[in-house]
C-alpha cells in the first residue's frame, strides 16, 4: 500500500477544453467541477496531531480483532454441541452466525494488515512489516506482494492506463465479452432491465473477485508492455499470462521486489500447511466451518468495501493524458456501515476519501481528519450515507445496474474529453437512451 501521499507521476499537461465542450454531468445528470485544489491544501487543512502513530495503539486494535476471533472459537465450540443446542437446525444456525462474525472479526483484522501496508500502523517500518505480514498471512493475503501493488493504485486511483486495481471497462470492451454478448443478443434494446444477469454478475463478482485479482489481475490494468525493465512485453490479464501476485517475475513488480514476493509466498506457504494439518486431523467439514466459510465472507466484504469506495453513479474516471493525482484521490466516496463498519471494520468505509488524499493517517484520527478536510474539497468531497448499514448493501446493488461501463460526455474535446463517467445497459440515468449498439454486440 501506498506509504506517502499521492504525488502526481504525470508529465503531461492537460489540454484545455473548447468554450463549445457540452457541460460535464454524472451518471445521475448532476454537473460536474474538475478538481481545482491541491494536496498541499489538504496537508495544511488537517490538524498535526492526526498525523500521529502510535505502536501501541496498532497493537492494541490487533489484539483486540484477534481476541475476538480467537473468544468466538473457543465459546461456539464449547457451547454449541449436542450437549447444550440438542436441536441440530438450531446448531446449524448459530455456526452460520458464527461465520458471519468470524467475517467481520476477520475483515477488522484485514483492515490492520492495511494499516500496516501504509505505514499508518506505528513510526517502525519494520514493526509495520512484521505485523501486516503476520496478520496477511493468516488471512492467505501475500502481504508485500498486494502491498506494493496497492502502492500503484494509489500512485494512479481512477487513471485508465495505470490504475492498478480499479479500472471499468469502455462500453466496447463491456459489449465485446461473451457473456454480455450471450445475454444480450436476443434482445431489442440495451436498455431493457435484466435482473437475474445483474445478480449472477455480482454473486461472482462477491465470491471470486478477489482471487481472480489476485491470480489473474482482474480489475488492474492491462498495459503491462509499459512497465519498467521490459517485465511486461508479451503480457496480458488473464490465466497464463504471468501477471499474478506470486510470482517474482509478474510484471506487477520490479527485480528488487523479488524477495519480498518470495517472502510473501512463504507466509502462504505457511498458513497452507496449518490448514491442511487441521483438515486431517479434525476433518474438512471442521475446516470448512472453523476457516473455509469465515474466509469467504472476509473476501466478501473486502471486494464490496473496495469496490463501493471506487463505484458509484457520481464518480469519474480519467484518461491518461486528463488524469492528476488530486483528480484520481476525489475520484472515491465514503459510505456509511454503522456499528460495524465503524467499529469492527476500523472506519475503513466512512473514511475512504480522506485515505486517498493522505494514506498515512491511523484510521483512529481519520475520522476528524475528514471533517477537516471538507472545507477543501467543497462540492469534490463525495459521500453517500443514506440509510446507514442498509444503505450501504443496498449501494452494490444499485452501483451493479447503474455502473456497467464508462465513457466521456457525447462531443466533448481537450481535458474534458478524458473524463469519463459511468454508464449502463438498464435504462438508468443519462446515456441510456443512446446506449444501442448492436454493431458491437454482432461483431
Amino acid at each position: 500500500m501506498a506509504t506517502t501521499t499521492l504525488t502526481s507521476t504525470s508529465s503531461k499537461m492537460p489540454t484545455p477544453s473548447t468554450a463549445k465542450d457540452p457541460a460535464l454531468v454524472d451518471t445521475y445528470g448532476n454537473p460536474f467541477q474538475i478538481p481545482n485544489y491541491t494536496m498541499t491544501d489538504v496537508r495544511n487543512a488537517i490538524p498535526k496531531h492526526c498525523f500521529e502513530r502510535s505502536a501501541v495503539t496498532g497493537l492494541y486494535y490487533v489484539a483486540k480483532d484477534l481476541l475476538l476471533l480467537a473468544s468466538t472459537f473457543y465459546l461456539f465450540n464449547r457451547f454449541v454441541t449436542p450437549d447444550y443446542v440438542p436441536w441440530s437446525y438450531a446448531r446449524a444456525g448459530l455456526w452460520f452466525c458464527y461465520t458471519v462474525l468470524q467475517g467481520f472479526f476477520g475483515t477488522g483484522l484485514w483492515i490492520m494488515a492495511h494499516e500496516c501496508g501504509h505505514q499508518s500502523f506505528s513510526p517502525s517500518k519494520a514493526l509495520n512489516d512484521s505485523v501486516g505480514w503476520v496478520c496477511h498471512s493468516i488471512l492467505l493475503v501475500p502481504y508485500f506482494s498486494w502491498k506494493i501493488s496497492h502502492r500503484k493504485h494509489h500512485q494512479a486511483t481512477g487513471n485508465m492506463e495505470r490504475d492498478m486495481a480499479f479500472v471499468p471497462l469502455s462500453k466496447v470492451e463491456y459489449v465485446a465479452q461473451p457473456w454480455h454478448k450471450l445475454a444480450l443478443q436476443n434482445l431489442e434494446e440495451l436498455t431493457e432491465e435484466t435482473p437475474i444477469m445483474t445478480a449472477l454478475q455480482m454473486i461472482a463478482h462477491q465470491l471470486i473477485g478477489w482471487p481472480l485479482y489476485l491470480f489473474t489481475n482482474a480489475s488492474g490494468h492491462n498495459n503491462h508492455e509499459k512497465q519498467r525493465e521490459g517485465r511486461g512485453k508479451g503480457k496480458t490479464n488473464g490465466f497464463g499470462g504471468g501477471v499474478n501476485h506470486f510470482d517474482p517475475a509478474s510484471p506487477l513488480y520490479e527485480q528488487r521486489d523479488a524477495p519480498y514476493i518470495l517472502l510473501s509466498d512463504l507466509g502462504l506457504l505457511i498458513t497452507t500447511c496449518v490448514l491442511v494439518h487441521v483438515g486431517r486431523t479434525y476433518g474438512f467439514h471442521n475446516l470448512f466451518v472453523w476457516y473455509i466459510a469465515p474466509y469467504l465472507w472476509v473476501n466478501h466484504w473486502l471486494v464490496a468495501i473496495t469496490f463501493l469506495q471506487h463505484t458509484d453513479p457520481s464518480l469519474p474516471h480519467y484518461t491518461g493524458s486528463s488524469w492528476t493525482s488530486v483528480r484520481g484521490a476525489a475520484a472515491t466516496i465514503d459510505r456509511e456501515f454503522g456499528f460495524i463498519g465503524r467499529s469492527l471494520m476500523h472506519g475503513i468505509v466512512e473514511t475512504h476519501v480522506l485515505h486517498h488524499h493522505i494514506s498515512t493517517i491511523p484510521f483512529y484520527h481519520a475520522d476528524e481528519a475528514t471533517e477537516a478536510i471538507k472545507k477543501v474539497l467543497g462540492d469534490h468531497y463525495r459521500s453517500d450515507t443514506k440509510d446507514g448499514s442498509i444503505g450501504f448493501v443496498k449501494s452494490l446493488w444499485k452501483s451493479f445496474r447503474w455502473c456497467n461501463w464508462v465513457e466521456p460526455v457525447e462531443g466533448s474535446t481537450g481535458d474534458a474529453g478524458g473524463v469519463l463517467f459511468f454508464r449502463n445497459r438498464n435504462g438508468l440515468g443519462v446515456g441510456a437512451s443512446k446506449c444501442s449498439n448492436t454493431v458491437a454486440l454482432t461483431q
